[in-house]
């Protein structure tokens, strides 16, 4: 019986997940943490921006977390074979550049760059380009505005253009080293593939279009006279990136005899093409037009796909064709901090565990919305959508000299919320259909108590996909439809996927309080986020402690 393998590279780990193509069943997975640096992201003390990998962590992740993964799926099937693997998907996450010389290796895995952080895989969460993006922003305004017009009129500090116009610029000795850049989720199928020439490499429709401007309606990347107006070194490099960027039905290439040997698997098995973790686990939670996937997690990407022509949507991430499901408009948005927030509350400030998130919310579980009097905003790591600005920061109003560490935690919840609230109110403002919202990722699965607060703040119920590894899932659905175990992704996703039957229904009178607290968190936002320049928030203490005393 066919099975597919799915590679999902997270933010501190790499997960392999094994499943049957006939009806989605999970037979095993490994989880591979990196080694390098704190939980696998390599950070510098005297910036808070800089976020880097090793590109050694994720080749010797894909064999550790196979190994794991099939001793499993051994143990669970005695029957199962590894040669019963058809097909390997990979999701990453990004857009994560990793600069490479001629034959595609990674200048962080040579002797001469050890140690050398710009060498090394550009975080999707790395910052330090903001000057960059700011730059990139109002270039693109002026000389060519239909670039930006696809990623909400904003270019990030997140994303590739940015990332690697700062190496040219902080790190010259990298750049001209770098014979040209790769994105993880394009580099780690080229290299499974054998591909040693970054031209010949597959790039994906998904890092491409939603982090580096491609598109068909200009010929691919950006041209090269727009680039030499950021450096004639862009221009330069464009020579040596690529044209043509694919949708998920293509295959990036055939396992190679060597990475066959190293994995155990059969030589020339296909590789489907590579996309966001999101993306793909939009896939695996079962998007279709209408359907919502919310990914929450380390940060929080909501993806959803519409058929037919889109109109430009301010704020929002990007709407690539093909990105998500081919022949279809994928629309991608976020947020910056989310998991992330919670850890650095409960971790970094209180100094606690893991257990202590569970603790603090158990403290307000049964406190009524808005009995705290607090209202926070979740941008201590920047806001992705729809202000697109990684240079804001986080508030936390209407303390009190009572106020405790468990009503704090609560707020950053409820800000969390009103973010994710912001961002389905803004896709449907410009027509695009939202009926049902689907969650994926290690906080739905375990968390109903903020389950619970994000379908009361929005007012629409909540599914939970059925995998609790959605991203490796979907990109096990890709292989599957690359090597022909389906003959579609429409019926792949309904024999692979599926939800839970929990549902988190909107308590309409918490979703009357939250509607008055969205109202206070829309004036925190527009006002500090630059919307409102003549804002005068001096009700907004006022109010949060009128609603205070209702609740009590």
């Amino acid at each position: 019986m066919p099975h597919t393998l799915g590679f999902d590279y997270g933010t501190n780990s790499v997960r392999a997940l094994i499943v049957r193509t006939a009806d989605g069943a999970e037979l095993g997975s490994g989880v591979f943490n990196y080694p390098t640096g704190e939980a696998g992201v390599i950070y510098e003390a005297c910036d808070p921006h800089l976020a880097r990998q090793n590109p050694a962590d994720y080749l010797l992740g894909l064999s550790e977390s196979l190994n794991i993964a099939l001793a499993k799926a051994r143990a669970a099937d005695p029957s199962f074979d590894a040669a019963d693997i058809v097909g390997i998907g990979v999701d990453t996450t990004g857009s994560s550049p990793i600069p490479v010389n001629a034959r595609n290796e990674a200048l962080a895995t040579l002797p001469e760059f050890a140690g050398n952080k710009a060498a090394y895989c550009w975080l999707w969460k790395d910052h330090t380009s903001f000057a960059e993006a700011a730059e990139i922003t109002a270039l693109a305004r002026k000389e060519r505005p239909q670039y930006v017009a696809k990623c909400g009129n904003t270019y990030s500090s997140e994303w590739w253009w940015s990332k690697i116009l700062h190496c040219l610029r902080s790190s010259p000795a990298v750049f001209d080293a770098a014979y040209s850049w790769v994105e993880l989720a394009d580099w780690v199928p080229s290299v499974l593939a054998g591909v040693i020439d970054p031209r010949a490499v597959k790039r994906g429709a998904c890092a491409a279009g939603h982090k580096a401007f491609y598109a068909a309606d200009w010929g691919g990347l950006p041209d090269k006279e727009f680039l030499a107006m950021l450096d004639p070194k862009l221009a330069d490099l464009r020579d040596r990136l690529f044209d043509l960027a694919y949708d998920a039905s293509h295959a990036a290439g055939a396992l190679c005899p060597e990475w066959a040997a190293k994995l155990g698997l059969k030589a020339g098995i296909p590789i489907a093409i590579g996309q966001f973790d999101v993306h793909y686990g939009a896939i695996g939670s079962g998007v279709e037009e209408g359907v919502l996937v919310k990914a929450i997690g380390t940060s929080t990407c909501d993806c959803t796909v519409a058929v037919g022509n889109l109109a430009d949507i301010p704020g929002i991430c990007g709407i690539v064709k093909g990105s998500i499901l081919p022949g279809q408009f994928g629309i991608e948005a976020g947020q910056s901090a989310v998991g992330d927030l919670f850890r650095w509350w409960v971790e970094v400030v209180l100094k606690g565990e893991g257990a202590d998130h569970g603790r603090l919310a158990a403290e307000v579980k049964g406190l009524k919305p808005g009995a705290t009097g607090l209202l926070a905003l979740d941008w201590n790591n920047g806001n992705r959508t729809v202000l697109v600005d990684q240079m804001l920061t986080g508030l936390i109003l209407g303390q009190t000299l009572r106020t405790t560490q468990a009503e704090i935690y609560r707020a950053l919840i409820e800000a969390t919320a009103f973010g994710a609230r912001m961002i389905v109110e803004r896709i449907a403002e410009y027509g695009v259909p939202v009926r049902r919202i689907v969650c994926c990722g290690g906080i739905a699965e375990k968390d109903p108590f903020l389950m619970q607060i994000y379908a009361d703040v929005t007012g629409r119920e909540m599914q939970v996909a059925r995998s609790a590894q959605a991203c490796a899932l979907g990109a096990a659905v890709a292989a599957a439809v690359v090597a022909g175990a389906h003959k579609d992704f429409a019926r792949a996703q309904k024999a692979m996927t599926g939800v839970k039957d929990v549902v988190y229904k909107p308590i309409p009178e918490n979703h009357a309080v939250y509607n008055k607290l969205f109202a206070l968190y829309r004036q925190l936002h527009d006002a500090f986020g630059g919307v409102d320049h003549c804002a005068d928030l001096g009700n907004v203490m006022k109010d949060l402690l009128k609603i205070q005393k209702q609740q009590q």
